[in-house]
């Protein structure tokens, strides 16, 4: 899937740490797991691997893992 496909997720703040984006998006199922996809570098912001849990996701980020993406929107 690329950043074309990705479905809309709607966050209430202004960013978000990835770790928890994951859980949110059901894209991990829990924090374990995201943490797993993380470091095995399985998960792209905005085409790139990102290594770090903790990275703040902003609006119109695109995060992707095996294939499914989300497109993040903000409320903020």
């Amino acid at each position: 899937m690329s950043a074309n496909e990705a479905f809309d997720l709607e966050i209430r703040d202004e960013s978000i740490r990835l770790g928890q984006l994951l859980k949110l998006a059901n894209l991990a199922e829990d924090g374990i797991h995201a943490k797993e996809l993380i470091s095995e570098g399985e998960v792209t912001v905005n085409g790139q691997v990102e290594t770090r849990r903790g990275a703040q996701i902003r609006q119109n980020d695109v995060v992707c893992v095996n294939g499914e993406c989300v497109k993040i929107s903000s409320r903020a």
